[in-house]
């Protein structure tokens, strides 16, 4: 699986003999790969306008291209924000709570992001074929989609250590830009143009799948909050700055501590583990119909719903599992 931006090819359909060169080496001959754009095939379209667009057929024989659209930028925040606002009002009753709900969009962006790594994962698993997915700048819906592909095919990524190599590999490494996406929260009066709450989503999709696959994954939903809270705000260098080049420039890890580091302390490292894991060396399959995709309640209603109840039972859970 591969990851990449937008080809520049512009209005007057420019080539890049050397990319045709690269992704023609890959494919042995006749085989066949699948181009995921996550895009829509009029916003690509457009795209090449001011430089960018897709992948011309002709120079690509051997690649087909398939568009699945994502929302990104400030479509993506303005659902965020008009779900939190949803959550936090008490006064709402059951049919305009659940016209809110729906009206937010979020679990469609929660579904479009499953969709399109299932697609991706079919693609290689069933098809056995290479993929290629890209966006636009190949920092955001590209990373969200290879990302949850992975956990969906490598069981290797379902665990702790796996998971946080995932993590970093696949949102820190590659240039996610967690400094202006995460600039501020729901709450803010804020609407700054560059934010987005990409890798939110992508710790909702992490949410389904434990819950649809409460077995199969390692860690538990504690981590997954632990995570949006230090992308957010934190005490930690793991999440600052735009990219390795500017967490270089700013000497990030030698002036930060490591947000890994702390999470691997053997005495914390327990309380993000899943009592219930046990390892699963088969590909897990979510389901995205509708009835399938839930609100994550112990996110988004984390503030106004008392977890008490649900931490004791999951302490019970952990002390029978260590007696046995």
């Amino acid at each position: 699986m591969l990851r990449s931006s937008q080809p520049l090819t512009g209005p007057n359909r420019k080539r890049c003999r050397e990319d045709e060169a690269l992704l023609g080496t890959i494919l042995d001959e006749g085989e066949r790969g699948f181009i995921i754009d996550t895009r829509s095939a009029q916003a690509a379209k457009q795209a090449r306008m001011t430089g960018g667009g897709t992948e011309p057929k002709s120079s690509y024989p051997q690649w087909r291209r398939l568009h699945r659209p994502m929302e990104r930028g400030r479509p993506l925040q303005e659902s965020f924000i008009k779900l939190v606002e949803a959550c936090n009002d008490p006064s709402l009753s059951m049919d305009r709570w659940l016209g809110r709900l729906e009206s937010s969009r979020w679990l469609s962006h929660v579904k479009a992001a499953l969709s399109a790594a299932c697609l991706a994962a079919q693609c290689m698993d069933r098809e056995e074929s290479n993929v290629l997915v890209h966006g636009a700048e190949g920092t955001d819906t590209t990373l969200l989609v290879t990302a949850l592909a992975q956990l969906i095919l490598d069981p290797s990524c379902r665990t702790l250590a796996g998971f946080q190599g995932l993590l970093e590999r696949e949102w820190i490494e590659a240039g996610h830009p967690f400094h202006v996406r995460c600039a501020r929260s729901a709450s803010s009066h804020a609407r700054l143009k560059q934010e987005a709450p990409i890798f939110l989503l992508f710790l909702d999709c992490v949410w389904q799948l434990s819950r649809q696959f409460p077995f199969s994954l390692e860690f538990g939903e504690h981590l997954l909050l632990t995570l949006f809270d230090n992308a957010y705000a934190s005490a930690y260098g793991t999440f600052l700055c735009n990219s390795e080049k500017e967490r270089s420039l700013c000497k990030v890890k030698e002036s930060t501590h490591s947000l890994w580091a702390w999470l691997n302390q053997p005495e914390e490292k327990q309380k993000f583990l899943n009592p219930l894991y046990s390892h699963n060396v088969l590909v897990i399959w979510p389901s995205v119909e509708p009835q399938s995709i839930q609100l994550w309640q112990g996110l988004f209603l984390r503030w106004i719903r008392p977890s008490r109840h649900l931490d004791e039972a999951w302490e019970e859970i952990q002390r029978l599992v260590k007696e046995n």
